[in-house]
């Protein structure tokens, strides 16, 4: 029986079963209900995995917790093409970290799931744990709106994310790929790809991409960068300038909703200013500041 996409969204909680498991001859045993003990030789990775890049450090520490431990939450995996061999599903940090711990078996839940639930779990177990860089994220939305046809509104669903989150995050993936090789390797955060996202042709973003490094711009000042390559009038110079403590705030909402923030103070009180580039920036904003 194939997973029911209705509980993608919710997260990989609702996939894993809580009653029992009945295993067919051969294969692995379970060491409590519905878990099973498999040799980590026996498990190939997800090759939809979209998380490209798993940091040295972390699976390090992650492996030594294992070794204290051992592994927590089981792994999610599918039927290989043998009865001794299985494709992972989801979990492959403790994966990587189990095979770095010396282990011999690490306990997993099997499931049965198609081609795109492949792509499906993967993305969200990531997704729901932050480990995705942004275009990590961008590409799994891309395969499976291209390669499954699956709309915005259904992929926001699977991800338990809003609409306007996907498309926003998609959008990242019109930069040039000199941006795209920038954000990549952190030299740009993606507030920086996002306000290249407002110039009008790749030649221009490629062209304030080459600023932005060259002079170590920070999102606000990118975003003034932008504002005077299209044209638009330089944003008045405040009388005051804000304590630095105000100073912190105004730069951390500005990197909480990835866009233009300016907050004035006064002795009674003052103004929060939230500025958008597109009718989807607006979505993603209400999205983040009014979630349902």
């Amino acid at each position: 029986m194939a997973v029911k996409k209705g509980g993608l969204g919710k997260g990989l909680d609702a996939l894993i079963p809580s009653g029992g498991f009945n295993s067919e001859p051969g294969a692995p045993q379970p060491s409590q209900a519905g878990v099973l003990q498999i040799p980590v030789e026996q498990i190939q990775p997800n090759p939809h995995q979209p998380r490209s890049y798993f940091d040295p450090q972390e699976l390090a520490d992650l492996a030594a917790s294992i070794t204290e431990h051992g592994i927590i939450q089981p792994l999610l995996v599918m039927r290989g093409q043998s009865e001794s061999s299985f494709t992972l599903i989801a979990g492959e940090r403790r994966l990587l970290a189990a095979r770095q711990a010396g282990l011999k078996t690490v306990p997993a839940i099997l499931r049965e799931a198609s081609i795109q639930e492949l792509v499906e779990l993967a993305l969200i177990e990531n997704v729901q744990r932050a480990d995705l860089s942004p275009l990590e994220t961008a590409e799994a939305y891309r395969h499976l709106a291209e390669e499954f046809g699956l709309p915005h509104e259904q992929i926001a669903v699977r991800v338990g994310k809003s609409r306007a989150s996907v498309t926003n995050t998609l959008r990242l993936l019109k930069l040039p790929a000199s941006a795209l090789q920038s954000l990549a390797k952190g030299e740009i955060s993606e507030g920086h790809a996002r306000a290249l996202l407002a110039l009008a042709s790749p030649q221009a973003q490629a062209a304030a991409l080459q600023t932005i490094l060259k002079n170590n711009l920070n999102v606000r000042q990118t975003e003034e960068l932008v504002r005077r390559l299209s044209g638009e009038k330089p944003a008045p110079v405040p009388v005051k300038n804000l304590p630095p403590d105000l100073t912190a705030l105004e730069e951390r909402l500005r990197q909480g909703l990835s866009t233009k923030v300016t907050l004035t103070h006064g002795r009674k009180g003052g103004t929060v200013v939230i500025h958008y580039y597109s009718d989807e920036e607006l979505d993603s904003l209400i999205g983040r500041i009014l979630p349902e």
